[in-house]
């Protein structure tokens, strides 16, 4: 037998409006049932309880030390009750509504920074929990329904033992940058002067390293890894302060530019990376999600598609 089959969540409700009314007498009218009734549901919570949770004092109820406890534990189940069937009922809570997202370590900041963005926005906008990790690690999370959706690089596969569904956000071209000095050198022949270049790449276990290490062996060029990093704003940090060249998303390469101060050097077509948003449901519902799926679909990846086509017709972007 279940731990919890003992409560007769009844009882509770019959205590706990005893208490918020002031009474019996007054708990009796609100539920509309007889106050020995009401009387005899309380008396039941404490058998089961094995405890007081009122004493009788002056012509008053008054909650014992053990009564206190159980209110306080019964006013936070119920008002959490009310608050799941505003949030059914489409009325949002007292409480500003939450949209708590897995963002995997392989995701580049700015692309999750313009992929939440509107969720944190407008009349429906939502508190944040953002939490990062391994892609395995928030995957545990999302199947304990700890996340409302995961932001990845890659999906998950369909033998992994969890029941979840990909929904693909979009994809981009990778674009090389630099210092201003270094794109002004190697921007000219493109790939080619990558041949013998210090890099940063991200680490192995990655869809963009996979994908670099495939091309730089089919066109023969062979970079100086000069560092590896698990986390892409390190990387790019590091790119910044060092001077070494570094690969990222061409989709957000305006924004790499402003904020990292480089410039780019070139762009390729032939290694492009896939942002998922992975849910629990196979339809999304969930509004936070469904501005997320937005904003990859109808914005970020689309301009990138229009901007890349443009440079890959200008032979920026080659073998």
């Amino acid at each position: 037998m279940s731990s919890l089959a003992w409560l007769n969540y009844h009882h509770l409700l019959y205590f706990w409006t005893v208490v918020r009314e002031g009474g019996v007498a007054k708990a009796a009218l609100k539920l509309r049932l007889s106050q020995p009734t009401i009387s005899a549901q309380v008396h039941q919570l404490e058998d089961a309880l094995d405890a007081p949770l009122l004493r009788r004092e002056g012509r008053g109820l008054v909650l014992t030390d053990t009564g206190r406890v159980v209110f306080r534990y019964a006013d936070e189940i119920f008002g959490l009750g009310r608050e799941m069937v505003e949030t059914l009922r489409g009325r949002p809570p007292g409480r500003q509504a939450e949209l708590t997202v897995g963002v995997a370590n392989a995701v580049p900041k700015l692309i999750a920074y313009r992929l939440l963005r509107p969720a944190t926005q407008g009349t429906s906008r939502m508190a944040l929990v953002c939490r990062e990790g391994s892609t395995d690690q928030l995957l545990t999370e999302l199947a304990s329904h700890n996340l409302d959706v995961l932001i990845t690089d890659t999906p998950v596969a369909p033998h992994v033992r969890v029941k979840v569904f990909n929904h693909l956000l979009g994809e981009s071209d990778t674009t090389f940058f630099g210092t201003e000095a270094q794109a002004e050198k190697l921007r000219r022949g493109f790939p080619r002067t990558l041949d013998g270049q210090p890099l940063l790449v991200p680490t192995r276990n990655t869809a963009l390293r996979r994908g670099l290490d495939d091309w730089f062996e089919q066109a023969g060029i062979r970079p100086i890894v000069a560092g590896e990093f698990e986390d892409s704003a390190l990387l790019k940090v590091f790119g910044q302060g060092d001077g070494v060249v570094f690969p990222a998303p061409a989709a957000i390469s305006r924004d790499i530019c402003r904020v990292y101060g480089v410039r780019v050097i070139g762009t390729t077509s032939h290694v492009r990376e896939k942002y998922y948003a992975v849910s629990a449901e196979r339809r999304v519902k969930h509004p936070g999600v469904l501005a997320i799926t937005s904003a990859g679909r109808d914005e970020l990846f689309t301009t990138e598609a229009r901007t890349g086509a443009g440079r890959r017709r200008s032979g920026v972007a080659g073998r």
